[in-house]
């Protein structure tokens, strides 16, 4: 359970750590697949590989499926918002732009939960999380440089990655109506089988990957570390943080993310990082900062409230 002061001890910070590498490993895996594998096809062995992973487990917890329909729907509608969608538009948008400014606007999750929590009314919009989202976004608007960019290939993936963190925002909404009764592991588990099911067809008819050429043994390693580490594993490790330290400690991965994703592609793939880049991402932290509201909460001296919103 959380503390009740709201503090997070040594053992979550290594935790939190370890979380931002597996996470923002998942951008460096994507940029070394999609060198020889199309954008569904790597989904697809994401979720897949994810839930194969995590089906042992599964069974050695004798945790129970679903039933019917009606026990499936809530976790289907997860993984389309939480998996399904965000992966695809995501996967797509690093064939545009580097994986680390594909982490950057990754971490623009937080902003758009916040709207979607108030448009919902599951939320108040508090003056310091209105400020954050426009923080946010002028934080995007730094990262893009060059006006709006709808003319550029860079402009298109930005917008592809921005769309994914909006479906990430929706998932935030969707995974409060989670029947509560489920462990965090079932959860996961759960999302991902209906993310396979749903990605199965729509990889198949676009991509076709039984008529692809077979990849390199570096791309297939690529693939289980994205499936194993940045799915399985990471999972794993967030459902353990939220469950000890809550959802206020476990939303600052999302301000390490970048970070490793940007090194990551920097010392491996050889991407190189705008000071541009530098800039845009300390401007969405401070957003994320205002939205969390601690930085101001040690000021004031008031408690600061629990967000809502968790990648």
């Amino acid at each position: 359970m959380p503390s009740a002061d709201n503090r997070i001890d040594s053992r979550d910070w290594g935790l939190l750590a370890l979380l931002s590498v597996l996470w923002g490993g998942s951008f460096f895996f994507n940029g070394v697949i999609l060198r020889e594998l199309p954008p569904l096809t790597l989904v697809l062995l994401r979720v897949t590989l994810g839930t194969i992973i995590l089906l042992p487990l599964l069974r050695a917890r004798k945790i129970e499926f679903p039933r019917g329909l009606s026990g499936w729907a809530p976790f289907a509608a997860m993984g389309l918002f939480n998996n399904v969608l965000p992966f695809s538009l995501i996967v797509f948008g690093q064939t545009y732009v580097p994986s680390g400014l594909a982490s950057i606007l990754n971490a623009t999750t937080p902003l758009f939960a916040v709207i979607v929590m108030a448009a919902a009314g599951e939320e108040k919009l508090q003056a310091r999380r209105v400020a954050g989202v426009v923080v946010g976004l002028i934080g995007v608007a730094i990262l893009h440089g060059d006006a709006l960019g709808f003319e550029s290939k860079q402009g298109i993936g930005i917008l592809l990655c921005l769309a994914g963190a909006f479906s990430y925002g929706i998932a935030a909404l969707v995974g409060r109506r989670l029947p509560q009764r489920v462990p965090p592991l079932g959860t996961a588990t759960f999302q991902m089988i209906a993310s396979a099911v749903l990605m199965a067809p729509i990889a198949a008819v676009v991509d076709r990957p039984w008529l692809l050429p077979m990849p390199h043994a570096t791309t297939w390693l690529a693939v289980l570390g994205l499936a194993a580490l940045s799915t399985a594993l990471a999972y794993i490790v967030f459902f353990q943080i939220l469950q000890r330290s809550g959802a206020t400690n476990v939303m600052l991965v999302t301000l390490l993310i970048p970070v490793t994703a940007m090194l990551l592609g920097y010392l491996v793939l050889g991407e190189p990082i705008a000071l541009r880049e530098v800039i845009g991402a300390l401007v969405i932290a401070s957003a994320l900062l205002l939205i969390d509201g601690r930085v101001l909460s040690w000021f004031s001296g008031a408690p600061a409230s629990t967000p809502h919103t968790i990648r």
